[in-house]
């Protein structure tokens, strides 16, 4: 969930779009918010099954009613719409707020639509996909579809918990709740759908950004590093090594890109030294120091 904790905290620097950014920040939110009522309705909740977050809260609460999910999902967004607006920007809470009332409109217009599948492997697999590839357009583009993690970035700095626990605990809580209500195997079902929803989730969000470490050996070393601080804008680090076949003394590179940079990476070392060494390798996390991710804006 740090990913999920960058985006949202990115729109705190957030200057101002040109017409055309913008236009390109509404429809992506509009299409992700729509995405995610798809799978909500037509694979989740006429099967009894359950997303996490406020959503989950919701869906419990419109079985238990009879009132309409949507009104339900906005209805309990109000009060993190708010929160968002005061603690993280203006920005980012009116594109919530978009994504939100898209969602919730979504959910009423498909409710009397009849499913895809009734099978509930199928509904927990495509469900969980849909679902998440519908909150990772619109966490990518500035916005957020659930009030839950608004409060786990503020809960984060009281508690001795990560974002990502403090979400993974309030989940916790809604699906042995949804145990009672639809049944233990409904439950399992959800748990399975939170989860194929939270790497789809991962993966639109970080796959093309993920952060990556080259190390490059070789004797025109700095020619490489400024070529990549120029023609990437990415800083570099030069440790001293020793060959240990050799003895020979080696300058070795090393800098933070991110996946759509390996590319131009490894085509410009090539370019100024064929011979050279390069190993490039994933990062789980990168934290400090001058490395910034670009935001899409």
């Amino acid at each position: 969930m740090n990913q999920i904790q960058e985006q949202l905290l990115a729109q705190t620097k957030h200057k101002g779009l040109s017409k055309k950014k913008l236009a390109q920040r509404i429809f992506f939110i509009i299409l992700g918010a729509a995405l995610m009522g798809v799978g909500i309705e037509e694979f989740l909740v006429q099967n009894n099954i359950l997303d996490g977050g406020i959503v989950g809260v919701s869906i419990i609460l419109s079985h238990l009613t009879g009132i309409k999910l949507g009104i339900f999902i906005f209805i309990l967004n109000i009060p993190f719409l708010y929160i968002g607006y005061k603690q993280i920007g203006k920005t980012f809470a009116f594109s919530t707020l978009l994504g939100i009332a898209v969602l919730s409109i979504t959910t009423i217009l498909l409710h009397d639509v009849p499913v895809f599948t009734e099978d509930l492997l199928l509904a927990t697999v495509f469900g969980g996909i849909t679902l998440g590839a519908g909150v990772g357009i619109v966490i990518r583009y500035g916005g957020s579809l659930d009030g839950t993690e608004i409060m786990a970035i503020l809960l984060d700095k009281k508690l001795p918990f990560s974002v990502g626990e403090i979400i993974m605990i309030f989940n916790v809580v809604i699906f042995t709740i949804a145990g009672f209500v639809f049944g233990w195997d409904r439950a399992m079902y959800s748990l399975l759908t939170y989860f194929i929803a939270f790497k789809t989730i991962d993966i639109v969000i970080a796959g093309l950004d993920e952060s990556k470490s080259a190390w490059i050996i070789s004797e025109h070393y700095k020619e490489i590093g400024d070529a990549i601080l120029a023609r990437l804008g990415r800083g570099v680090t030069y440790l001293n090594g020793e060959g240990a076949y050799t003895g020979d003394d080696k300058k070795v590179i090393f800098c933070v890109i991110t996946r759509l940079e390996e590319a131009k990476l490894k085509s410009l070392v090539e370019d100024i030294d064929p011979s050279a060494f390069l190993a490039v390798a994933a990062i789980s996390e990168v934290r400090g120091g001058r490395f910034k991710k670009k935001a899409i804006h």
